[in-house]
């Protein structure tokens, strides 16, 4: 699986990734330990070199897996990256309760916004115990909305100086919308952007603006949330479905059902055209995609790897499925 820098540093990433939301029991989905173990490993065997998490993920929970699960292979054949911006307080008075946040994990800690300079290197420092590692190679900004002046005003210069020592290869920031990510990449000297949910088949509203400024800024996109948290994620999208965290309403179903249609006469599947899809574009490095078990993790890479006829996106824009200025 080829590489690619992210922005102009040094980092590099493969073009599939592995997030790893899951495995800290997303989505209020408990994960067995072996499983997450063996979804990591699969994702290795296949040949994925980039992995993903965050403090947030299961209150720390995705981060110990990760950490544990790379464990004794070599650090310098992998990129891994983590997040700032929650800090993880312990909570002893909810002793009992369990993650309200949509996480399947015993509530033993609070997450409290902190965008400060020391809010960064105290939550950096957390991350590398719990990962067991002494680096992460790059580390983004977490869902910032509401936080724009103290992030940019102090927790980006604090990354920005981490990078000047070589603490950290690369730095950025992650997000589920694009217009503040527009504005990193436009007004700071970030290396990359995750994007999550809004470069898909279904949700295209970060390709007017936010991807072309990414790619004159020079600033890598990682593609997250291709599957729109689910309803693209089966050729079958069913009453259930997940989109954006919320039941799917019948709508959206109806048209993941159509592109399914439209794909599999191209003998393509849904979830292998929603990836291929995000990263047909110029602006995207790598395409994000987590897994709960071995067997998700292969099917993934196996999807990937599967060419995609340039005809299908002919055909989606033709049926009013995609429109050309989508496409990159």
């Amino acid at each position: 699986m080829g590489t690619t820098r992210l922005g102009r540093s040094r980092v590099e990433v493969g073009a599939l990734g592995f997030g790893a939301v899951g495995i800290g029991n997303g989505m209020d989905r408990a994960v067995a330990e072996e499983d997450a173990h063996d979804a990591v490993r699969a994702a290795w065997d296949a040949g994925v070199r980039y992995f993903d998490t965050a403090p947030h993920y299961g209150l720390g929970l995705s981060e110990r897996r990760l950490g544990r699960a790379l464990a004794g292979l070599p650090r310098d054949r992998y990129t891994v990256s983590t997040k700032v911006g929650r800090l993880l307080e312990p909570a002893p008075h909810r002793s009992g309760e369990r993650d309200d946040h949509g996480f399947d994990v015993p509530a033993t800690h609070t997450r409290r916004w902190d965008f400060s300079a020391d809010g960064v290197l105290r939550s950096l420092e957390g991350s590398l115990e719990r990962l067991g590692l002494d680096r992460v190679d790059l580390v983004l900004l977490h869902d910032p909305d509401d936080h724009w002046e103290q992030a940019v005003g102090e927790a980006y210069p604090a990354l920005h100086e981490l990078r000047d020592q070589g603490v950290v290869g690369a730095i950025g920031a992650g997000m589920n919308q694009a217009g503040m990510l527009e504005r990193f990449a436009v007004e700071t000297d970030v290396d990359a952007v995750l994007l999550a949910g809004r470069y898909t088949l279904l949700d295209r509203s970060a390709a007017a603006t936010m991807l072309p400024a990414c790619r004159r800024a020079g600033v890598s996109v990682i593609a997250a949330g291709v599957f729109n948290s689910g309803v693209l994620a089966t050729d079958e999208p069913v009453e259930g479905a997940t989109y954006d965290y919320a039941a799917a309403s019948p709508e959206v179903r109806s048209r993941a059902a159509a592109v399914a249609g439209v794909a599999r006469r191209h003998g393509v599947s849904l979830p292998g055209a929603a990836m291929a899809f995000a990263a047909r574009h110029p602006a995207v490095a790598t395409v994000l995609v987590g897994a709960r078990s071995a067997e998700q993790a292969r099917r993934n890479a196996d999807l990937f790897a599967r060419p995609v006829p340039d005809a299908l996106w002919s055909d989606l824009v033709g049926e009013g499925l995609l429109g050309e200025e989508d496409l990159g």
